[in-house]
C-alpha cells in the first residue's frame, strides 16, 4: 500500500480591513482537512504486566471457551487452517492467532474518488466518520420522522460540506421510502455521487456487499479495487462470542477485493459481557482478534480495522448508556492493546442518548469526543449527528458534532512550534502593560493562532439578547440550511455515473423489491 502524501492547509492571505475579515470569517470554509495526525501522547491507563494480562485472559477464552462461527464455509476454513472445531464451536491456539493478525497492515491509505481527500489510516493517522443506521431523524425544521433517499442525499451533502468529516459513511439515515432489499444500492449510489470523499460499504448480506464491491469496481477500476482500499464495510459480531453467516459472507465479499472491514464485537457492558471492565475488554478483545483472524484467511494480507461498539447497560432500565465513565477507560484500555497487537483500531464517537440536542447530549458526546482522541483510535465512526441511542440522527448535532470534531483535530495536532520565534519577539515590542491587539503578528495570525467555532455564541449576554437570544440548535440548523444553498456537487465521471445507474437498474429488476425477502437475498 502507498501512502497518501500530507496534505498542506490551504494558505491564508492577510486580509484588508473589519468588513473583510468578517466576510473571511463567514464564507464557507469546505475543503476538507487532511487526515489527522496525531501529535498528543496516548492516555495508556495499563502498565505493560496489564496489557499482558488481558492479552492473556483472551488468549484463554479463545483457546478453551472458543468462539461459534455459525457459517458452514467458515468452519471448512478453520478446519483448513489446522483450528480445533467441535460443532460451531472454533478453538484458536494462540500461536494461529497472532500468526493470522501479524500480515494485517498497520497502516494503509485510503482512496477517494478526488485524489485530494485520499486520507491514511492507522498508528498516529486517524479520522472522523459521520454516524450510519438511524431509523429516525431530526431534520431541517428539528421534527423527529421517517428519512427518505432525500434526507440520505441531504446528510451526503452536510459530510462533504464539513471539513472536520473525512468520510460520507453510508446509511446515515435509513431511507423509508426504497424497498429494503435494493436498499443497499441506493444508499451506495448516494454516498458515491454527493460527496468525492471517501465512504462506507454496506454489509447487510454476503450478496449485498458482493454488490457494493460491483459497484466501487465500476468507479475506481476492477484492478485499482485489487490494490487500494477505497471503501470500509463493518462487521459486527454477536457478543458474546458469536461470528453470524451474514457478517462472515460480508467478510468474505470485501476480502475478496482486498477491502478493509472493522470487526467489531456490540458490546452492552453488564448485558453480555461480565459487569466489570477489565474483564469486558478481555472479552472483546477475543472477540475481535477472532474476527481479525478470519480476514486473514479469507485473503491474507488484506487491511483489516479492530473495531468494537462500546457501551454500558443502566441497571435501572436495561438500556444502552452513553459518555459513562467505564467507556472512555475500555477506550482507553483498547488503544492499548489494538497497539499491541499493531493493528488499526475503530472505536465511536460523539454518542448521545438523549432525546433531543440538549445539555445532556452535549456533555455525552464531549466525554466521549475527548476519550476516543486521547485513547488514539484511528477509525472515528459515529463522529456527527448520533443521539437517542443511535435511533435518530439530528441535523442540528450533525453539524455541531463536525464542528467539534475540527476542533479535536487542532487539539490532537498538538502545539504548533512555526511561529515561535516570531510571536515571542513581540513581547518587548508590547512590554508592560500593553496589548497585542495591533501587533503585526496578531494581524498576520490571528485567523489560524486560534480556533474560533462558528457556531457558538461568545458575545456579551446584551450582545446575545439583542440578536435575538437565538440557541445552539436554530444556529445549527441555520447553518445547515447556508451550507446545503453553497453545496456544489463534485460531479461523477458521466460514463461511471451511467454505467453505475445501469448496474442499479438491473439488481432492482432482479431482487425482488417485497420488504419480507429483506436482506438475505
Amino acid at each position: 500500500m502507498t501512502e497518501a502524501k500530507e496534505a498542506s492547509a490551504p494558505a491564508r492571505s492577510r486580509s484588508g480591513g473589519r468588513s473583510a475579515r468578517r466576510a473571511l470569517r463567514s464564507a464557507p470554509k469546505v475543503d476538507m482537512l487532511p487526515g489527522l495526525t496525531r501529535n498528543i501522547p496516548e492516555c495508556e491507563v495499563m502498565d505493560p504486566g496489564q496489557v499482558e494480562r488481558i492479552h492473556n485472559a483472551s488468549m484463554n477464552i479463545l483457546e478453551n471457551v472458543g468462539v461459534q462461527f455459525r457459517d458452514p464455509i467458515a468452519l471448512e476454513d478453520w478446519k483448513r487452517a489446522g483450528a480445533k472445531v467441535v460443532g460451531e464451536l472454533v478453538y484458536l491456539d494462540r500461536g494461529l492467532v497472532m500468526d493470522l493478525i501479524s500480515s494485517i497492515p498497520s497502516d494503509f491509505t485510503y482512496h477517494a474518488r478526488n485524489p485530494k481527500n485520499n486520507v491514511r489510516l492507522g498508528g498516529k493517522h486517524s479520522v472522523f466518520v459521520p454516524m450510519t443506521g438511524a431509523p429516525f431523524l431530526r431534520d431541517l425544521d428539528d421534527v423527529r420522522r421517517n428519512p427518505t433517499l432525500d434526507d440520505l442525499a441531504m446528510f451526503h451533502k452536510l459530510a462533504h460540506m464539513s471539513p472536520g468529516l473525512h468520510s460520507s459513511a453510508h446509511h446515515i439515515v435509513e431511507p423509508y421510502d426504497h424497498p429494503i432489499s435494493q436498499r443497499h444500492l441506493r444508499i451506495t449510489y448516494s454516498s458515491m455521487k454527493y460527496s468525492d470523499k471517501m465512504f462506507m460499504g454496506m454489509t447487510t448480506s454476503p450478496k449485498n456487499a458482493e454488490d457494493v464491491m460491483d459497484m466501487c469496481a465500476i468507479l475506481f477500476g476492477e484492478e485499482f479495487l485489487m490494490n487500494n482500499p477505497v471503501t470500509t464495510g463493518n462487521c459486527n459480531g454477536n457478543s458474546p462470542l458469536v461470528w453470524d453467516e451474514t457478517m462472515l459472507g460480508a467478510m468474505r465479499a470485501f476480502g475478496a477485493r482486498r477491502q478493509p472491514v472493522l470487526c467489531s464485537p456490540f458490546v452492552l457492558g453488564g448485558a453480555n459481557t461480565p459487569a466489570s471492565v477489565a474483564a469486558s475488554v478481555a472479552q472483546l478483545n477475543a472477540e475481535a482478534l477472532s474476527g481479525l483472524a478470519y480476514t486473514q484467511l479469507c485473503n491474507k494480507g488484506t487491511p483489516a480495522i479492530y473495531g468494537h461498539y462500546l457501551s454500558t447497560v443502566s441497571m435501572k432500565s436495561g438500556a444502552p448508556m452513553a459518555g459513562t465513565p467505564e467507556i472512555s477507560l475500555m477506550n482507553f484500555m483498547i488503544g492499548q492493546m489494538a497497539r499491541f497487537y499493531d493493528v488499526p483500531w475503530r472505536t465511536s464517537n460523539t454518542l448521545g442518548g438523549a432525546k433531543t440536542f440538549d445539555a445532556q447530549a452535549g456533555y455525552e458526546s464531549a466525554t466521549t469526543l475527548s476519550s476516543v482522541i486521547h485513547a488514539g483510535a484511528n477509525y472515528i465512526w459515529h463522529s456527527a449527528g448520533w443521539n437517542e441511542a443511535g435511533m435518530h440522527c439530528s441535523v442540528a448535532k450533525f453539524i455541531v458534532d463536525a464542528e467539534q470534531c475540527a476542533m479535536a483535530y487542532r487539539m490532537a495536532e498538538g502545539p504548533k512550534w512555526g511561529d515561535f520565534d516570531d510571536a515571542i519577539s513581540a513581547v518587548p515590542d508590547v512590554g508592560p502593560g500593553g496589548h497585542y491587539l495591533g501587533h503585526p503578528h496578531t494581524q498576520e495570525n490571528f485567523q489560524t493562532a486560534f480556533f474560533m467555532p462558528e457556531l457558538f455564541d461568545n458575545n456579551s449576554i446584551e450582545q446575545w439578547v439583542a440578536e435575538g437570544s437565538v440557541e445552539i440548535t436554530e444556529r445549527a440548523l441555520k447553518q445547515a440550511k447556508k451550507l446545503l444553498s453553497e453545496y456544489e456537487e463534485p460531479k461523477l465521471d458521466q460514463a461511471k455515473d451511467e454505467e453505475l445507474q445501469e448496474y442499479i437498474a438491473r439488481r432492482e429488476r432482479e431482487i425482488p423489491a417485497a420488504d419480507e425477502l429483506n436482506q438475505s437475498y
